[in-house]
């Protein structure tokens, strides 16, 4: 035979049935997902009706349902079905019902879900009453429900067909950026925290002309009665939620880090962070504190490079950023021994992996030079105007070694020749042997 054997008779109706009811490819019954909606959209109507203002218990059996849609939702063959099915208005039209947080954040889940796909999101994100009230939500006080919608709204914008559509939203509804600010300096939830961060960190690297109207925004009395926050500025916000992840997640440190970075991109942000009252010295102190502390320390072997690369640049590029601006409140030449320590360590991992005969990929990791060019860059900042007492401290720390004294000057004969040749004459004065040993090596 060149095929299968036909079904019995008996069976064979019930298979085609069971091929009708099914969503796409999926065994998902289209005839379940429908009753459940419909119960769903019954349930809350009679709530409604009942008592309107009244908190709404969601029964056990309605709720393990509905986390079953939300589950299905990620398959975009259900996805597609429950687009062609208006779920978008049936869960719209019940999250504005709701009563009870719970409700809420599945039906903004299942919603989430859907908007992983292109198709599905662009339908979703082109209803502007869902658009408007999605944003309102970001004032919800069930963290939940919150953690859902910033997940939601991340994947839109992340989106390209749509991402245009949101930022015009956003930017028209100012209570965002109020909601957003006040999550980030209050909420201890550190999945909220850190879905928060990266929801600011897309829009941030999306729009630089949002970014600069939230660091220069001038709250008016409307906002200072809605929320009591309008004194708060995105980079002590920033700072607040970093400090809430320090211990608890790195890759949510990273993102704020990154957020922070983006603010020393512009103008704005530096006028910001430099002034004499602003957040730049807090700021400054923590990301200090961050590389000396937790980063790349001495007792960690060069390997450490790969697992923090990517941080590490979040973090030299703010403190980089910040030292060039801080007269008001850091001298260039109180720049921390732990610091400059941290930078030489960092250099010399960097020098010894690439010795100890690295693989192509690892020579060819782009994340990995940019820390190695930033990093340089910044020690050739500290490097410019370092005094001998400094020179000489950190020798007495053992910070400045033959090995990192070599490593460092390699690092700026080509590209900071006035950094590597004042080095070098605060080398001579403090260790005229060392800068004779760097002198043959380097010659100019």
């Amino acid at each position: 035979m060149d095929r299968n054997p036909s079904p019995p008779p008996e069976s064979a109706g019930a298979e085609t049935d069971g091929d009708l009811d099914a969503i796409g490819d999926t065994v998902y019954s289209k005839h379940w997902l429908f009753s459940t909606l419909t119960r769903l959209i019954r349930m809350v109507t009679e709530h409604s009706e009942v008592n309107s203002e009244g908190q709404m218990q969601l029964p056990e059996d309605d709720e393990e349902d509905l986390c079953r849609v939300w589950d299905m939702a990620m398959d975009k063959d259900v996805a597609g079905f429950l687009q062609e099915f208006k779920a978008t208005d049936i869960l719209l039209g019940v999250i504005a019902k709701s009563r009870c947080p719970r409700l809420t954040e599945i039906c903004v889940g299942i919603l989430g879900n859907i908007a992983c796909f292109p198709d599905t999101c662009l339908t979703l994100s082109q209803n502007e009453d869902l658009g408007a009230v999605l944003l309102l939500l970001l004032g919800d006080t069930d963290p939940p429900t919150l953690l859902e919608t910033s997940r939601l709204l991340l994947t839109c914008v992340s989106q390209k067909d749509v991402c245009s559509l949101w930022l015009q939203r956003i930017r028209q509804q100012t209570s965002v950026r109020c909601n957003l600010f006040f999550i980030m300096c209050s909420s201890t939830n550190a999945d909220l925290l850190e879905k928060v961060g990266e929801l600011l960190d897309k829009l941030f690297d999306l729009d630089e002309d949002l970014m600069k109207s939230w660091i220069t925004a001038q709250n008016s009395e409307e906002e200072e009665e809605d929320d009591g926050q309008s004194h708060l500025d995105v980079a002590s916000c920033l700072l607040e939620a970093a400090k809430q992840l320090r211990s608890e997640s790195q890759n949510g440190l990273e993102v704020y880090l990154h957020a922070l970075q983006l603010l020393t991109t512009i103008d704005e942000g530096i006028q910001t962070l430099a002034a004499p009252d602003g957040p730049g010295k807090a700021v400054w102190d923590f990301v200090h504190d961050v590389v000396c502390e937790d980063l790349c320390q001495p007792s960690d072997l060069p390997v450490v490079l790969q697992e923090q690369k990517s941080i590490l640049v979040q973090a030299f590029a703010v403190l980089q950023a910040l030292h060039r601006c801080q007269d008001q409140w850091l001298s260039k030449s109180d720049t921390s021994l732990p610091l400059i320590g941290t930078v030489l360590r960092v250099l010399q991992y960097h020098s010894e992996d690439k010795d100890d005969g690295a693989s192509k990929e690892d020579t060819k990791d782009e994340q990995l030079q940019t820390l190695a060019e930033i990093t340089a860059e910044f020690l050739a900042d500290i490097c410019i105007q370092i005094p001998k007492d400094t020179v000489a401290d950190l020798m007495k720390k053992g910070y400045l070694t033959e090995k990192t004294a070599l490593t460092a000057a390699g690092c700026l004969v080509t590209n900071y020749k006035t950094s590597f040749q004042h080095l070098q004459s605060m080398l001579s004065e403090t260790d005229p042997q060392m800068a004779d040993m760097v002198r043959k090596q380097f010659p100019v």
